[in-house]
């Protein structure tokens, strides 16, 4: 006897990705150990999605070069096609960049630049860092998000490091004991994502 057609409520749900975009290309950055620590909070509920490393450093994107206005979708180079590719792969975003001068790095607007669509209607999280925790550069990345149509969430981890936190070339001395004051906001922030995604 064959078995009964699952209902679609009890059909299993595919798994929800995240993209986890390291947002800075410099070869001193702390944006990859920052993004190793956020993802230590991403799989502790079964619910959760599943968090994916988007390394702009290694995406390596040129300079929007597409002659054509990415909301018409009709790209001509082929990293534009495999950076669309992987983008329309995610369910929801979490963006973790440092603030540059009261914005945000150039490779992260240059990297959302090329694509319209696929940005549209997912979540989006952000994790910024500076001396002041990057609040400035996270407004205005806030706007640029929200002209992608995507659906911000309401908790942002806003990460402060001073410069007693770095050694002379500018990387943590203690990651974790510099971080743990915001583990309940990275916490908080994966939860209302999860909840977005379900």
């Amino acid at each position: 006897m064959s078995e009964a057609p699952l209902d679609d409520a009890d059909a299993p749900q595919s798994t929800r990705r995240v993209g986890v975009v390291i947002g800075s290309n410099r070869p001193n950055r702390n944006c990859e150990g920052i993004t190793e620590w956020f993802l230590r909070f991403s799989g502790q509920d079964d619910a959760a999605p599943v968090f994916e490393v988007v390394d702009l450093g290694e995406i390596d994107l040129p300079f929007l070069d597409e002659p054509m206005m990415p909301a018409l979708g009709n790209y001509q180079h082929e990293h534009t096609l495999r950076w669309s590719n992987l983008i329309s792969s995610f369910d929801a975003f979490i963006f973790v960049f440092p603030q540059y001068n009261w914005g945000y790095p150039a490779v992260l607007k240059n990297a959302l630049d090329f694509l319209y669509a696929e940005w549209r209607d997912k979540p989006a999280g952000l994790v910024s860092y500076g001396t002041r925790g990057g609040e400035k550069g996270a407004a205005q990345l806030k706007l640029v998000l929200q002209g992608l149509h995507m659906r911000l969430l309401e908790h942002h981890v806003e990460l402060v490091i001073s410069l007693e936190n770095v050694d002379e070339q500018g990387l943590f001395q203690d990651i974790e004991g510099t971080l743990a004051p915001f583990v309940e906001s990275a916490q908080q922030m994966v939860t209302e994502l999860t909840l977005a995604l379900n």
